[in-house]
């Protein structure tokens, strides 16, 4: 076990440790101006270094854990290996081995087996060599995984509720932390500079939203990268308020308020890109549950043509948009892409000789030269009402962001057969769905029939990284699926794999599959007998239309993406 040798003083009036500083260094976990600023701020606050480093975010406990094992020449024991009955010490009480962070593992001819967060404090280890008369050997175990074993086999610290000691009832009181505080907290630098780093991580990641959620024993950080949720490193427990209180401040939200759920929004510039976050807070259990949507304006899409749609649907689609008036619409689940194929058609068609309103909830991204509107059902701009308004304004194409209720829907198949383009979405599986959803809202079949050009459902499948993806041999499923479709049968599709380049997942980027209903004289015909979902999708198939799942398949014959994708997003098919 190695000792801190102490160094000279450094330029900037820090006192500079040698061996752990050093090692922490040689890792390549932390640069050397990091471990300044910690060093700096750890003298002001009393605290460890190694300690500190992990508290402000800069090094993962998991990455520290083997530099300090390698450092302090001592093995390394997982929660699970905390013996349930420690040995009993006489004269080791409760009170020192938690304010000392230790917990004895076992007794045999070596000495005693001592759990220690700090393996490296000899004068704890002389302190209990000297109360046991035994020798002590230390194992390294994460501070975290030491203190709930301790707690659960001791209890909780005692001071932390108030105890009737007559009746055996202790009574929690809820921890309300000054809000001048907590605004002190989440001002300082330390804690400015770990929201910064989450927020440049997940920009460098591409994650389109970030999830802040407060647990029990900690702080969970996730990031939604290509639609699938990945588990970050977690911050220090005991910063939760603070982070959660810098992330509203930023969003210029409440602190105070921690009772109700809260939106706002921040804008700033990240990695040299202009990024704008949605930002969303909710009440849990244990704290705020917070959830920052990115909208990155230099990595959405507007060009229809890179979309990843077939030429045929391509071809169809811009058919469809070229249309002086009727109504169009994208479904698909949230987070499937509708609001980029929406803002690609309109970015298609958009010319000076064209006036362009929108309304949305909210407005994602701006598009040169359209009328944007953000809608505010609080002082009463809804879509409904938003939508009356906007055909007074003499526009040739509407884009209403999502069709919710009759009303709108209603006003909306109006605005179309009176001269005007109308795009919009709405929540459903399929293309064919979209009308029996609007049928059931109450709109008119003969109105619909007439108004109603085409229906698009989309989602969105992971593509393969392709610096990792591997060939495998097509199995007899993958062979029906493709003689069903009467397409030549690939003898290999791709899998994932995984490397460096997509951080282990196999893939990097989504694009679409697509379902694009054109709506022919026998669509109109069944529209208007009001015939079921599925009649409505038999007769468009039968017209030629591919389905999400056909899309899908052709996107594996071409080694965009993998079979289990394909299945995955389109289940409900």
């Amino acid at each position: 076990m190695q000792s801190d040798g102490v160094q000279p003083a450094a330029a900037d009036g820090v006192e500079w440790r040698g061996g752990l500083d050093e090692a922490l260094l040689d890792s390549g976990k932390v640069s050397i101006d990091d471990l300044r600023k910690v060093r700096r701020f750890s003298v002001e606050k009393g605290e460890r270094v190694d300690r500190m480093l992990v508290e402000l975010g800069f090094l993962s406990e998991d990455d520290l854990l083997p530099i300090l094992s390698s450092y302090h020449q001592v093995s390394v024991l997982s929660g699970e290996e905390l013996p349930q009955e420690p040995p009993n010490i006489e004269h080791l009480s409760v009170d020192y081995m938690r304010a000392a962070a230790i917990l004895p593992v076992k007794i045999d001819d070596s000495g005693l087996t001592l759990a220690m967060a700090d393996p490296g404090d000899s004068v704890v280890v002389e302190a209990v060599e000297t109360i046991s008369g035994l020798r002590v050997c230390p194992v390294l175990v994460r501070r975290r995984d030491l203190i709930e074993k301790f707690d659960a086999i001791y209890g909780g610290p005692e001071g932390g509720a108030d105890a009737d000691a007559d009746s055996g009832v202790e009574v929690i009181s809820d921890d309300e932390e000054d809000v001048e505080h907590l605004r002190d907290m989440a001002s300082e630098a330390p804690v400015i500079r770990l929201v910064n780093q989450i927020l440049s991580r997940a920009v460098e990641q591409r994650a389109s939203d970030i999830h802040i959620e407060p647990f029990e024993n900690e702080l969970r950080v996730r990031y939604r990268i290509d639609g699938v949720l990945h588990e970050m490193d977690s911050p220090p427990r005991n910063l939760m308020a603070a982070i959660i209180s810098r992330v509203k401040l930023m969003a210029k939200l409440n602190i105070a308020e921690r009772r109700l759920p809260q939106d706002g929004r921040i804008k700033l510039r990240l990695v040299g890109r202009e990024i704008d976050l949605r930002v969303s807070s909710l009440p849990t259990l244990y704290g705020e549950s917070v959830v920052l949507r990115i909208l990155d304006r230099s990595s959405v899409v507007v060009d229809l043509n890179k979309l990843g749609m077939y030429p045929d649907t391509l071809d169809g689609f811009g058919s469809m948009i070229a249309h002086p008036h009727g109504l169009i619409l994208v479904t698909g689940p949230t987070g499937s892409g509708k609001t980029t194929t929406l803002y690609a058609a309109l970015d298609k068609i958009n010319s000076p000789d064209k006036k362009i309103i929108t309304i949305e909830d909210p407005v994602e991204y701006q598009l040169r030269g359209v009328n944007q509107i953000h809608v505010r059902p609080q002082i009463g701009l809804t879509f409904a009402s938003g939508l009356r308004s906007i055909v007074r304004q003499d526009p040739d194409v509407i884009m209403v962001g999502e069709i919710r209720d009759p009303e709108t829907a209603e006003i909306a198949i109006q605005a179309a057969l009176t001269g005007h383009l109308v795009f919009s979405t709405l929540h459903t599986n399929d293309a064919a769905g979209a009308i029996s959803r609007l049928l059931d809202m109450g709109v008119e079949d003969y109105l619909l029939a007439s108004s109603l050009l085409g229906v698009m459902a989309q989602r969105l499948v992971r593509s393969l990284c392709p610096a990792c993806r591997r060939t495998v041999d097509a199995g007899p499923d993958i062979v029906h699926e493709f003689e069903r479709l009467g397409q030549a049968v690939p003898s290999s599709v791709y899998e994932a794999a995984g490397c460096t380049q997509c951080a282990g997942t196999g893939y990097h980027g989504r694009r679409g599959i697509y379902e694009l209903l054109d709506v022919t004289e026998e669509i109109r015909k069944l529209i208007i007998s009001r015939s079921a979902a599925d009649r409505i999708k038999a007769e468009a198939v039968r017209s030629g239309m591919s389905t999400l799942r056909d899309d899908g398949w052709r996107e594996v014959r071409d080694g965009v993406t993998t079979v289990a994708e394909v299945l995955r997003v389109t289940q409900d098919e």
